[in-house]
This record gives C-alpha cells, sequence and structure tokens, in this order.
C-alpha cells in the first residue's frame, strides 16, 4: 500500500514558488505633499482649525512622503460634500466610488503583470486567484501583502503546475473626513495614505524555453500573533529567521512595510541595518505614501527595477 507521502507526491511542484512577473498601478491623480495640507483644509471648510492645520502641516512634513496617488479628486469630493465632514453620512457615496475603483485599478495592474509574463491569461489555472481588496470595511488591511503571498505559495508548491495570480487593490475612501479635535489621529492616515493595486504571478520550476523570467523565490513564510498586542506593532524577527540560517541582518534584502517613517526608522535602529537595507522601502514610501496592502508587492517591483540597475539580474548574483 502506498504511504501518505507517495500518495501525494505527484500533486506537488519540484521546487520553490517563485514570482514570475510584478505589475503596479495607480489612479491619475497625483498629490504633492506640500501643498496637501492647504489643500485638505481648503475642501473640508476647515481652514478656521488653525492649530490642527499646524500640527497637520508638521505632520506632512516629518512623515517623509513627497507624493501620493489618490482617487478622490476636487470635483468628486465637491460632488459628496458629506464626505469632508467629520461624521457626516456618507457610507452609501464611498461604497460606490470602492466597488466601481477598486477592480478597475486591480485589473490595470494585473494586466500589466500577464503582459511582463508573456504567457497566455488561460495559463492562470483557476481557481487560483488571490484577490485582496480594501474598501469601506477593510477585510486585511497592510498586512495581507505578506499574507496573499504565504497563499501563494502555498498553493504553487501543493498543486504541480499552478501559476496563481495574486491582486491587492486598495481605495482607501474611507479613511477621508474632514479634521476633528475629538480624532486627531486621522491625520495622520490623511498624511500619509496613497491608492494603489499591484500584482503578481507565482508559479513553481519556470520554464526558461518559454521565457519566464524567475525574480524571488518565496523560500519561508510565516505568521504569527503576538500575545496581548492588541494595537501594537511588534515582532521578534530572529525567531523568524534564525531556523532558514539568518544571523547576520545586513545579509539579506529588506522589503518591510513603510507604515511610516517612523516604522521604519525603528527597524533600522533595532536591527543595526546599514541605511541601504530599507532604501526600497522608503523610496517607495516616499513617492507613493503607505498604500496598504499592495505596498510590499511595489518594495519587491522596486527592488528588482534597483537590482537590474546594478546588473544583478541573475540567479546566482542575486538581488540586493
Amino acid at each position: 500500500m502506498a504511504s501518505m507521502e507517495e500518495i501525494g507526491k505527484p500533486n506537488r511542484a519540484q521546487g520553490l514558488a517563485t514570482i514570475l512577473a510584478i505589475g503596479t498601478a495607480n489612479p491619475s491623480n497625483c498629490v504633492s505633499q506640500a501643498d496637501y495640507p492647504n489643500y485638505y483644509f481648503r475642501i473640508t471648510n476647515s481652514e478656521h482649525m488653525t492649530l490642527l492645520k499646524e500640527k497637520f502641516k508638521l505632520i506632512s512634513e516629518r512623515s517623509m512622503v513627497k507624493k501620493r496617488y489618490v482617487h478622490l479628486t476636487e470635483a468628486i469630493l465637491k460632488e459628496n460634500p458629506n464626505m469632508c465632514t467629520f461624521m457626516a453620512p456618507s457610507l452609501n457615496a464611498r461604497q460606490d466610488i470602492a466597488v466601481d475603483e477598486v477592480p478597475k485599478l486591480g485589473n490595470e495592474a494585473a494586466s500589466k503583470a500577464i503582459q511582463e509574463w508573456g504567457q497566455p491569461k488561460s495559463k492562470i489555472t483557476p481557481p487560483h486567484l488571490l484577490y485582496n481588496v480594501r474598501h469601506d470595511v477593510p477585510p486585511q488591511g497592510c498586512f495581507a501583502g505578506g499574507t496573499v503571498l504565504r497563499l501563494a505559495k502555498d498553493l504553487a508548491e501543493n498543486n504541480k503546475g499552478a501559476c496563481v495570480l495574486v491582486v491587492c487593490s486598495q481605495i482607501l475612501s474611507i479613511l477621508f473626513c474632514g479634521p476633528s479635535h475629538s480624532y486627531f489621529d486621522s491625520l495622520v492616515s490623511h498624511a500619509i495614505f496613497g491608492d494603489c493595486a499591484a500584482a503578481v504571478i507565482v508559479g513553481t520550476d519556470p520554464e526558461l524555453d518559454t521565457k519566464e523570467r524567475p525574480l524571488f523565490q518565496l523560500v519561508s513564510t510565516a505568521q504569527t500573533i503576538l500575545p496581548d498586542s492588541d494595537g501594537a506593532l511588534d515582532g521578534h524577527l530572529r525567531e523568524a529567521l534564525t531556523p532558514i540560517g539568518v544571523s547576520d541582518w545586513n545579509s539579506i534584502f529588506w522589503i518591510a512595510h513603510p507604515g511610516r517613517r517612523a516604522i521604519l526608522d525603528h527597524i533600522e535602529a533595532k536591527l543595526a541595518l546599514k541605511e541601504d537595507r530599507l532604501r526600497a522601502s522608503r523610496h517607495v514610501l516616499s513617492e507613493y505614501g503607505n498604500m496598504s496592502s499592495p505596498s510590499v508587492l511595489f518594495i519587491l517591483d522596486e527592488m528588482r527595477k534597483n537590482s537590474i540597475v546594478k546588473g544583478k539580474t541573475t540567479t546566482g548574483e542575486g538581488l540586493e
């Protein structure tokens, strides 16, 4: 009688899950961080809140963000004035925006990934489409970019020949509201978040004769929830990486979610990282802001582009 291992083996891939292509997309509306405080307080009819405005300017200046892409334009907000007023009813308007725009942005990113991949859409093996979206009720939030990669690795390695399309699309219309003295934390969100979508194609055993180009191998993935950590951001990276032989934090490349500048600063200081280790994360934060779950996929793309510039495009040379 065949063992359980022998029964399952024919269904498993030979190699590790590999990212084969990356596609990204942003709304066309780009906002300058330097101009945003004046715009935000003007469009929300809050210019009389001079103290909050000065605090918001300070937050924006220290955010390390230079510009962001957002779907909400001045015209849209004028058509939906309740979105500009703190606590005014506007759920229907926000939901209508998300239902229309989230799939459009996700489709654009997916199309770019498939085009770069160079293979027919039919090679995406149904039902292997992982689609994380953020409408007005966030189902996953920032950590979903890592979660979908973990799921894609599982699907690709345990289903021989599978090609998984991962799409993360975020329209953060829920976060937009007028300023309020009673909800000061909203100013931080308004200063850092942006809209985007990102897509990756994950498979195993790349067919090099069909010009499939392996970009990253997903060697190990894990999820850990720390006890009594509600409302906190924390982690024990040494425990996560020790099993795969990593003890020198500067010997690996880093794709850290750029929640905000302070988070990256704390990671760098705590692990004594060299300045260039978080370059890609800081660049994405500067050019796009915090894009929630697609952020890590944008950073993968930035890491890949920078490695090509440096001539590190082969598996032997590695990345960064």
